[in-house]
């Protein structure tokens, strides 16, 4: 379960897709580059996320989120890595949390690029690579992701990677200071497999 492999300047090709990877596991040194990320992106994340502390966009804040995460993984719970751009610079975060064993085992996605890199098929790729990890190397069965009803651009990332809809939950997640609903989506191992960005 534990990823222990030292990631080198040339990363691994995707499985999936054949391209280089564009994830690898989050470490305490991403939390000034995600911090650079949020803080560009904070206007246009607003309405997506809950309201944040302002320590949240320092790199103090992200090292702690970091460092919980790391525990997390550590603990099994949660597979947290960063997205990388075409120079290796972080540019997001993707991750699978809820992480559940027994007669589920299941995990909730979720993910952000920087603006500036959005619509480079970056996210698609990340998704297909963390949903190959999930299936292959976590060996669960089923994935579960949320998006808000307006987000047309992270449903197209989804549904290219294969994911169905399968319902609408009401007041689902309270985002800028108010409940909304969100469309679910699902990817069960066997699934159709990836279709590329």
């Amino acid at each position: 379960m534990h990823e222990r492999v030292k990631w080198q300047r040339r990363r691994p090709p995707n499985c999936q897709t054949g391209r280089m990877a564009v994830t690898r596991l989050v470490a305490t040194t991403d939390a000034e580059p995600l911090a650079d990320v949020l803080r560009r992106n904070r206007e246009a994340m607003a309405e997506l996320e809950p309201n944040r502390p302002e320590v949240y966009f320092s790199a103090k804040g992200q090292r702690a989120i970091i460092q919980d995460a790391l525990r997390r993984y550590e603990d099994g719970v949660s597979f947290p890595r960063v997205i990388l751009g075409p120079d290796d610079s972080v540019v997001g975060r993707i991750n699978l949390n809820e992480i559940v064993r027994g007669p589920s085992l299941k995990g909730a996605l979720g993910y952000y690029v920087d603006e500036a890199e959005q619509g480079r098929g970056l996210a698609t790729t990340a998704v297909a690579e963390v949903v190959n990890l999930a299936f292959v190397r976590l060996g669960l069965h089923r994935i579960e992701a949320a998006t808000r009803l307006d987000n047309t651009s992270s449903q197209r990332v989804l549904e290219k990677n294969g994911f169905t809809r399968f319902g609408v939950a009401r007041d689902y997640l309270r985002l800028a200071g108010r409940w909304h609903d969100h469309v679910l989506y699902e990817r069960i191992a066997g699934d159709s497999p990836s279709v590329d960005a």
